[in-house]
């Protein structure tokens, strides 16, 4: 059945040439990767907003989704999707679906997307709007994103879209051997954008990203519950 709340929502010439500009931004600041940018410009970022937002929906900035959580900066969701950039048909990991754009670029570069979302209420506008969109996870979830999904583990990258306090072992667990994991580390006012290998003798390897600014990773690996 139709969603009428959904059906006004228009992609004119307007805003996808304002994606164009916004790819072009997200290329001058250092995004390198042609599929991820041509991802991000494959997707209406405005659908993903609350009416009095839309106009902002181009800039390169995070804005509120409700729930006390945020659409992240496109820079930030290009810098995340590169650092876990696989081959199609990649069994990916998403914690934290929020307003499921990031879940739209994953599933728009082909890959296996399994995705978590610790807000009810978020859960059920991102399925919807996936839905609307015609991009349809492999597994899409209301649950505990910092425990993982170990019912369907292992994963070939794990990307986290909230800070955590510490790396949630249970993540590191749950990836199969040369798997990475994505994740902000750090207090609730900036963190540091990890990226860890895991090597086949259940270690790994970690390399630093830079500074970023997260919302919290809520759950019993995050920051309680």
């Amino acid at each position: 059945m139709p969603n009428p709340i959904l059906n006004h929502l228009v992609d004119g010439y307007r805003e996808k040439g304002q994606r164009r500009r916004l790819v072009e931004e997200l290329r001058a600041k250092g995004i390198t990767s042609e599929v991820v940018l041509a991802a991000i410009g494959s997707i209406p970022r405005h659908f993903f907003f609350d009416k009095a937002l839309i106009d902002h929906a181009y800039q390169d900035k995070a804005f509120p989704i409700g729930e006390g959580q945020t659409i992240s900066q496109p820079y930030t969701v290009a810098r995340q999707t590169e650092l876990i950039l696989s081959e199609p048909g990649a069994k990916i990991l998403e914690i934290g679906t929020g307003s499921g754009f990031q879940c739209a670029v994953l599933c728009a570069l082909g890959y296996r997307v399994y995705s978590l979302e610790y807000q009810l209420a978020l859960h059920h506008k991102a399925k919807a709007m996936l839905s609307f969109l015609g991009h349809r996870p492999t597994f899409l979830a209301h649950g505990d994103g910092s425990k993982g999904l170990a019912t369907h583990a292992p994963f070939s990258a794990i990307l986290c879209t909230a800070g955590a306090p510490a790396v949630p072992q249970s993540l590191v667990k749950q990836l199969k051997t040369g798997g990475r994991l994505v994740i902000p580390v750090g207090d609730g006012h900036q963190q540091r954008m990890m990226r860890l290998t895991k090597q086949a003798d259940g270690t790994t390897t970690a390399e630093d990203h830079g500074a970023f600014r997260f919302v919290p990773l809520l759950g019993k690996e995050g920051w309680g519950l």
